[in-house]
């Protein structure tokens, strides 16, 4: 059981740093916060509860968000805390660019110094889009004060022309339709009002339910909170329940290094596994690792998903969305399947005070359409693979239960891209000497190299391979990919071109084998000319001369470790901020 014990209460409260006693400092402070109309009694050292919202007209996943945080707000009341309402940085999936992977970095440096810098004993972490989630969840490490996640959740069901549409996964599949003559410009456009038609994150298993699904496996947000629909008002009552949770959780001192625990990580990974769920959970949850000071690698991952089925039968994996994955009991009906398959570490804690397992061990699954029995699973083998070689000697990932059965072991001639304008200039030429049988090399698009890693790592089949009826070929890059995508698809390979990494040295017509059983990926040249190639290698991306863009490039770490910055991993500093006044 855990070793967790509540502190004492009544206790001073980091808030009283600012607004305790009469001194000229704590007067200057609270006398400010009362020009909103504030009653003195509310500063007598109650937990002040920071709201942390992700809320932007321009990050439409959150765009209802505001909404949420007055039914946070009032629980927080109910339960006799002081609610303050943050607006933090906001790393849209959809809207920046050159992705929003470059500032999940940044957002959480904000973060963490917007929870340092104020007054805040606790706080509930309002999120959504893709970024949000981790990027928050980070800075609440390094602050260590304690916090509850609430996410916006996902949208409603797509429906075009009869056929159920999943945000992300179909504009890849009718983007490729289009380009194989199965579908006319004038119907992708009509089919694009079917895709989005509510508030809420992409309702496939794309990487805002993965990463919804994994704050909820690591305890960090209420049970059964991952699924319900943005627009189901039961998604009002979690943010109001967790409103009324933080409150105690500061009286106790429940703070995430209490949640999240090697044990915790070790659960969300089985669970990824599980849900089929997006490959950039990798890099998230090894940051995240990494600002609490677990040791987490990528071995961690292919250890533990290796023989965990996917059970849940959602796009881009399956045939359901989350809607569906809602009404028949969402998450916690997974991790009750593999606590009954002891693959779960039961007695880790969770925001509520109580251990995983006593959350879900006496949940229904009403739907076995939609999470599946065993032997059903979408597949055995539902973990997120991590292959090495000569190729990737830090790894790359590939994630089973969206790719193919057939390409799994292949050997194929190798189709350089070496950025992705390169990629965009060659891949719809008719000329392009490529087949079915080859392998698409996708280089300079990792961390470093993009800059950022953008979701470019799912690249479009040429046409004149997708009018013969063909939907995959084996893909490598170094970027990531969308959780709502598909195909058989290697990612993140580490180290990536732009730092010298093998993927640099690659070249059309080099054979390129995978064999996904003995977790190898090779290039089949010899040491020698690997060797010769990459001392021959220079850099071919420039690095920024100044800003942030300049931080980044000097400072990201490869995705094999999380692509975190590297002076930010395991360094939690005092909460309080020092009173200038």
């Amino acid at each position: 059981m855990s070793k967790f014990k509540p502190a004492a209460w009544p206790r001073q409260l980091r808030s009283q740093h600012w607004y305790g006693g009469t001194s000229r400092d704590t007067i200057y402070h609270r006398g400010w916060m009362k020009n909103q109309g504030h009653p003195h009694d509310l500063f007598d050292g109650r937990p002040v509860i920071g709201i942390l919202n992700t809320w932007s007209d321009l990050t439409p996943c959150n765009g209802h968000l505001r909404e949420l945080a007055e039914k946070v707000k009032a629980g927080v009341w109910e339960a006799g805390g002081f609610p303050v309402e943050v607006p933090v940085f906001s790393a849209s999936e959809n809207t920046f660019r050159p992705t929003a992977m470059m500032y999940r970095n940044l957002a959480a440096l904000a973060v963490e110094e917007a929870m340092r810098g104020q007054p805040i004993d606790g706080a509930v972490l309002l999120v959504g889009c893709d970024k949000t989630t981790p990027s928050l969840v980070m800075g609440a490490a390094s602050t260590d004060i304690p916090s509850i996640v609430v996410t916006g959740g996902p949208m409603l069901n797509g429906y075009f022309r009869g056929e159920r549409v999943g945000s992300g996964t179909h504009l890849w599949k009718f983007s490729e339709a289009v380009k194989a003559g199965e579908m006319t410009q004038e119907e992708f456009v009509e089919a694009e009002a079917s895709m989005s038609r509510s508030s809420g994150t992409c309702n496939t298993m794309g990487t805002a339910s993965t990463m919804a699904s994994m704050v909820e496996a690591l305890g960090m947000a209420l049970s059964g909170n991952a699924a319900i629909p943005a627009v189901d008002s039961r998604r009002k009552v979690m943010a109001q329940l967790s409103g009324r949770r933080i409150v105690q959780m500061v009286k106790d001192d429940l703070k995430p290094s209490d949640i999240m625990t090697k044990e915790a990580f070790e659960n969300a990974i089985r669970v990824n596994g599980a849900i089929g769920g997006s490959t950039n959970a990798v890099v998230h949850i090894l940051a995240m690792a990494g600002r609490v000071g677990i040791d987490l690698t990528l071995d961690d991952w292919d250890r533990l998903g290796r023989d965990i089925p996917t059970i849940v039968n959602l796009m881009p994996s399956g045939k359901y969305l989350m809607e569906e994955f809602f009404y028949a009991g969402g998450l916690p009906v997974v991790i009750k399947r593999l606590g009954e398959a002891g693959k779960l570490n039961k007695d880790a804690l969770t925001v509520s005070g109580e251990s995983i397992w006593d959350e879900v061990k006496d949940v229904r699954n009403w739907n076995e359409d939609v999470i599946l029995p065993v032997e059903k699973a979408l597949t055995q083998q539902g973990g997120i693979v991590v292959l090495r070689g000569n190729l990737a000697p830090k790894g790359c990932v590939l994630k089973p239960s969206a790719a193919s059965a057939h390409l799994m072991k292949h050997r194929g001639r190798a189709v350089v891209f070496e950025d992705i304008d390169d990629y965009k200039a060659k891949i719809n030429d008719e000329a392009l000497d490529i087949d079915e049988t080859c392998v698409m090399v996708l280089k300079n698009c990792g961390p470093r190299g993009y800059p950022g890693m953008a979701e470019v790592g799912n690249m479009g089949l040429p046409p004149k391979v997708l009018r013969k009826g063909i939907t995959d070929m084996v893909r490598i890059s170094d970027a990531r990919m969308s959780g709502t995508a598909y195909g058989t698809v290697l990612l993140h390979t580490s180290p990536e071109a732009a730092r010298g990494g093998p993927l640099a040295i690659v070249r059309d017509g080099d054979f390129i084998e995978l064999d996904v059983d003995a977790r190898r990926i090779h290039l089949d040249i010899s040491e020698e000319e690997m060797q010769r190639r990459l001392a021959d290698w220079r850099p071919s991306v420039e690095p920024p001369a100044s800003g942030y863009a300049k931080l980044f490039h000097d400072h990201v770490e490869g995705a094999d470790t999380g692509a975190d910055f590297d002076f930010l991993k395991g360094c939690r500093g005092s909460p309080v901020g020092k009173d200038a006044h």
